[in-house]
């Protein structure tokens, strides 16, 4: 059997590993710890338990993300390098979505926009409303950051109780833009607004953000696919509004099977193209 290269993102508290053998993925999982350090130790020797890997068939690995600037030295004696995050971004969206043209929309705490035509990787920028943003304004309003808990409580939430749309200003139509559009988000909040709206109204605006910026980083491109990867990408809110702005806008947003680990699969991925 081939040696295998492994991929590891690491956050300042969840880490991400996938492993490359043959060109498949090997059992992606996440860890989270209290810091990047003790979450990269454990999520790498989980790995290698569950999937019954010895060290010896270990071929490289590669780190990305924030928190891999933490690590200086080799895993477990591993040779072990680092790879750019937005280079592991455009490479794991790619392999996943199997497009060669696209704008890659990384959603972790912040935002990143990526560039990725026929192997050429850009960054474009980024907006600082993301994950994060969503956990800080849940914990003031809603006193939680748990993540499943926000999302659950916001499938029995109403959006008009939050936004105020197009149809709440005007009695017709405006030109492209239908009467459910949102003229305004958190503008028709009230005092009273139960937790449901609230948390409904959050992810709205955090998802309805990163798209409208995502869709302005393409001015001029000609490119009209956006692959969604990262944390947020999985919240089931997603299949809700992104398919309104690609009907708005005449785009497609496109979330891979894996979204969540995408930078990891193009840290491993980093390895595997540069050998051959």
């Amino acid at each position: 059997m081939n040696k295998i290269a492994i991929g590891i993102d690491v956050g300042i508290s969840t880490t991400k590993i996938v492993g490359i053998r043959d060109g498949e993925v090997v059992s992606p999982l996440w860890i989270k710890a209290t810091d990047p350090v003790t979450s990269l130790y454990g999520a790498f020797g989980k790995f290698l338990h569950d999937n019954d890997i010895a060290l010896d068939d270990v071929e490289r690995v590669m780190l990305t993300g924030v928190g891999a600037a933490y690590i200086n030295s080799p895993i477990y004696g591993l040779t072990t390098q680092k790879v750019e995050e937005f280079i592991a971004d455009g490479l794991g969206a790619a392999f996943e979505s199997k497009l060669s043209r696209m704008i890659v929309v990384s959603m972790g705490t912040g935002t990143s926009l990526v560039s990725y035509q026929d192997g050429a990787i850009r960054h474009l920028g980024g907006i600082g409303i993301g994950g994060g943003t969503l956990n800080g304004l849940s914990r003031l309003l809603l006193q939680t950051d748990d993540i499943k808990q926000i999302s659950q409580m916001a499938l029995d939430g109403d959006i008009a109780h939050i936004n105020l749309s197009i149809g709440d200003i005007s009695a017709h139509p405006l030109p492209g833009l239908p009467m459910d559009a949102t003229a305004s988000l958190f503008a028709n909040a009230q005092g009273n607004a139960s937790r449901e709206d609230i948390a409904k109204g959050l992810i709205c605006m955090v998802l309805q953000a990163i798209g409208s910026a995502s869709i302005l980083s393409s001015l001029n491109s000609g490119i009209r696919d956006f692959v969604l990867i990262g944390n947020l990408s999985r919240l089931p809110q997603c299949n809700e509004l992104f398919p309104k702005l690609e009907e708005l806008y005449d785009v497609r947003f496109i979330i891979p099977e894996s979204s969540e680990f995408c930078t990891a699969i193009g840290a491993a991925l980093s390895y595997v193209n540069n050998k051959k």
